[in-house]
């Protein structure tokens, strides 16, 4: 079987836009498209001809997360792939903005995170899911806890609970909302701004923003640890069933 493109580029105008384009599984983060995407973030980053990176999405959700029903064996490969493009969006010497035109969940929503900016329509919604199914955000922490307001990432990770495009914005996880009919003007705008910016000199500011910041491949490795550890739980092997067979887990309330 041909392995299939899940994840493109195309350049213009020195503005790299990486597309994930696995609709069909909600552009969950398979092995296949973790280290595609590494590829291509890899490519845009190495070539001189790229000023902006724009992450965005074909079908109706950005990205579902982990690839829940991915063979266990390509878990691990996903999970290093996953990291790796996590630290390369973080340490990008070039700008990278996320647009969103749907909703995002658990690693979906660390992959925005890790982007410099990130705009999304405000029908959007995000959540962080793990503890519903017996695991713990570990992986995606690391951004998440550089960007977003603390007691609101407290609240949001213990609960589950969904939110809108609008609370994004005041907790910190998003830069610009806009109605559906807008989306492209305001990520037009947003990287004309960018264009405008002296490439060295954004890559310094980018780098003394971050002065204060330990190594996030030194987290990242731990909470992958960490992360591995959980998904080996009973516990996730439950949640991770009664999501298949769309039923509650055991420890949850049964009507």
């Amino acid at each position: 079987m041909s392995r299939q493109e899940l994840v493109h580029s195309d350049v213009t105008r020195g503005i790299a836009t990486v597309t994930l384009d696995s609709p069909g599984n909600r552009n969950a983060l398979s092995s296949h498209l973790c280290s595609q995407m590494l590829a291509q973030l890899t490519a845009a980053l190495q070539d001189d001809e790229v000023r902006v990176v724009v992450v965005t999405h074909t079908g109706p959700v950005f990205c579902a997360g982990a690839d829940l029903k991915e063979d266990p064996q390509r878990k691990g490969a996903a999970a290093r792939d996953f990291c790796a493009v996590l630290e390369l969006l973080w340490t990008s010497p070039k700008p990278v903005v996320a647009r969103l035109a749907g909703p995002a969940r658990a690693g979906g929503t660390g992959l925005v995170a890790a982007c410099d900016f990130a705009v999304a329509v405000d029908t959007v919604t995000f959540a962080f899911t793990e503890v519903r199914i017996g695991v713990v955000p570990a992986v995606i922490s690391v951004p998440l806890r550089h960007r977003v307001v603390p007691h609101a990432l407290h609240r949001l990770f213990l609960t589950g609970d969904t939110f809108d495009a609008h609370h994004a914005a005041r907790i910190g996880l998003l830069s610009a909302v806009a109605p559906p009919d807008e989306l492209e003007g305001e990520i037009d705008r947003l990287v004309e701004m960018l264009l405008m910016s002296a490439p060295r000199a954004w890559t310094g500011t980018k780098q003394l923003l971050r002065s204060d910041v330990p190594s996030i491949a030194d987290e990242l490795s731990t909470m992958q640890d960490v992360s591995a550890r959980y998904f080996r739980s009973d516990e996730a092997r439950e949640g991770m069933r009664s999501f298949a067979e769309r039923r509650r887990p055991t420890w949850a309330p049964h009507s």
